[in-house]
């Protein structure tokens, strides 16, 4: 353990130490020998390994980037979420931490068993309210009587939110997401038991001058079935599975190769004034840009990609290729 390691210095003075006298080494050995003993406490058991942690950790730091995008094209503001952090507590612990009066959202995830829940800051909910109703973005809390205007509003805004909670859950479970009921007491709902272990993510929410948490609370129960996958070792795995072969890239290639461009060759171009291109008459001539002897421009796209000699084949109009342009552009 980094911790266990001694610098320099404390080498130095122990070894003095061990000289002089003050300190014996046979009281070092014996204290080496005793066995220690670490505090357990029971009733916060750790079920999830520090491995399993940071790949939730990761799976939600996208669902935070997701989660910036929807809400700063839903509010017309400036909306910042990144991950505060990811821990695990009995489930009475995080009843506790939070407020008496609050912003609770309850989802179902088939089809794994079980609901998680979407704690949101009245502060951070009340800015995001004021936002769609066409305010500036204040932060109020009347969390104790919403009105039924209110309450839909909210649950429309979290529940096209989960959309993107099952886009960042994608490359480890399949879910969607449904919204099962709305609370603002967390006195009246029990989840899971009280000593059951859950998996908290907060996340810091900023919408314009508003700061504020949004937690995810995960009961095991629903993880339980897909623990396997919160791995290192799965994500390794699964990457190499979706690195490309050799039969899928040949098949890619040929797929491309049937996909229709557009090719047209420039014979030139020229600057004409509004009166002047009203004044247009048949058999008008437009001096263009280009010499009879100079090379026209073909585009793919839009795209200049090579210089071409006009003539014709089969008595059709054609161009022959006589130069690729590196880097596109016209030659100088």
């Amino acid at each position: 353990m980094a911790e266990d390691v001694l610098s320099q210095n404390e080498i130095d003075a122990l070894l003095s130490a061990i000289s002089t006298g003050e300190m014996n080494a046979e009281e070092l050995k014996e204290e080496q020998h005793e066995k220690r003993v670490r505090v357990y406490d029971f009733k916060r058991a750790l079920r999830f390994s520090k491995d399993q942690i940071r790949s939730l950790s990761r799976v939600h730091e996208n669902f935070a980037r997701l989660l910036t995008t929807y809400f700063s094209a839903k509010l017309r503001t400036y909306v910042h979420i990144t991950v505060a952090s990811v821990d695990q507590a009995p489930y009475e612990e995080f009843i506790r931490s939070i407020p008496k009066m609050t912003i609770l959202n309850i989802f179902s995830l088939p089809p794994l068993a079980g609901r998680i829940l979407f704690e949101i800051n009245p502060n951070i909910a009340y800015a995001m309210l004021d936002r769609v109703l066409g305010g500036r973005g204040a932060s109020f809390n009347k969390v104790d009587n919403l009105t039924e205007i209110e309450t839909t509003i909210m649950k429309q805004l979290f529940e096209h939110a989960a959309e993107n909670f099952q886009e960042a859950w994608s490359s480890i479970v399949e879910v969607e997401p449904t919204m099962e009921d709305f609370e603002v007491n967390p006195q009246f709902l029990q989840l899971v038991s009280p000593n059951e272990t859950v998996v908290i993510i907060s996340l810091n929410m900023t919408i314009g001058e508003t700061t504020g948490m949004v937690n995810i609370c995960i009961p095991h129960v629903v993880l339980e079935p897909i623990i396997p996958k919160l791995s290192v070792h799965y994500w390794m795995q699964n990457q190499q599975l979706t690195e490309s072969k050799p039969e899928e890239y040949q098949a890619l290639s040929k797929s491309l190769e049937k996909t229709t461009i557009e090719a047209k060759a420039i014979l030139g171009e020229a600057e004409v004034s509004i009166e002047e291109f009203i004044q247009l008459k048949p058999d008008d001539v437009i001096q263009l840009d280009q010499l009879i002897s100079d090379p026209l421009l073909l585009c793919i796209d839009e795209e200049p990609k090579f210089y071409v000699q006009p003539g014709k084949k089969r008595r059709k109009m054609a161009v022959q290729v006589l130069e690729e342009i590196k880097g596109g552009g016209r030659r100088q």
